[in-house]
């Protein structure tokens, strides 16, 4: 650490993660590049809800889009009812992905109506289920037979040389290796979703907060009371410029209600 650099800490909470995480990706030029002159898909998902509209209002295209049902499954607490699946009541209240093109938005295509035709350069955001923050791997929580989005996605990622961005909060934080508790959990005597590890450029707060202010920051607590149970506390070190940005940018996201 230089001489000069201070240290100040943050606690944020999931939804604050969400937005940090989601404004990083107007300051990450090959994303602006893209949005300008390739496609970019971002799959439907929570955290990809805020990165959505930070892109169409980058673009001057927000109207219509709404985070509400930009999802395919969600986890709900164990309080409720066995039967909910997390899925919109209807397939009407699905929106479909955003696919945006040369700065375009297709409203209402999905990643398998354009995943064919993506190409090199092309981005597809997809969300995560588990990250391995220090060894930055990701791995996505898998209910559909045939692999869901996710598998349409790494096609063209591999094939085509597609580029795949992973925004994902550090409550998903996982200490283990993803590669071997993806063996295990897909296992044929294993019961309940399969889990696929998946490589790409992760974008978690901390990741969010160099982008931006281009202060290092790092997590060093976690965990709360009165809805702060999922935060996290983080230490932010850079130059008084640097950490006082920081703290302007997280003040702003701190009012993001819960989803």
């Amino acid at each position: 650490m230089r001489k000069n650099n201070i240290t100040r800490q943050f606690v944020i909470t999931p939804e604050t993660g969400k937005r940090l995480i989601a404004k990083a990706f107007v300051y990450i030029p090959e994303i602006l590049r893209a949005l300008k002159n390739q496609t970019i898909v971002v799959v439907a998902g929570t955290t990809n809800g805020y990165v959505a509209g930070e892109l169409l209002n980058h673009i001057e295209q927000s109207d219509g889009f709404k985070r509400e049902h930009f999802y395919r499954g969600i986890t709900f607490p164990p309080r409720y009812s066995s039967g909910s699946t997390g899925k919109p009541n209807s397939e009407a209240e699905f929106p479909g992905d955003v696919v945006i093109e040369k700065g375009i938005w297709l409203k209402g295509k999905t990643i398998f109506d354009v995943s064919k035709n993506l190409d090199k350069g092309d981005i597809v955001i997809k969300g995560a289920n588990a990250v391995d923050v220090v060894n930055r791997k990701a791995a996505v929580l898998i209910g559909h037979p045939e692999g869901g989005t996710i598998t349409s996605a790494i096609s063209a990622v591999i094939g085509k040389r597609t580029v795949l961005y992973i925004p994902v909060g550090l409550e998903k934080r996982v200490p283990g290796n993803l590669d071997l508790i993806a063996e295990r959990i897909n296992s044929p005597n294993a019961f309940g979703p399969r889990l696929c590890p998946i490589s790409g450029n992760i974008i978690t707060e901390l990741d969010a907060i160099r982008i931006i202010t281009g202060a290092s920051a790092e997590m060093i607590a976690a965990g709360g009371v009165c809805g702060a149970e999922g935060c996290y506390y983080i230490a932010v070190s850079g130059s008084e410029d640097q950490v006082e940005n920081t703290e302007g940018l997280i003040k702003s996201a701190y009012n993001e209600p819960a989803d």
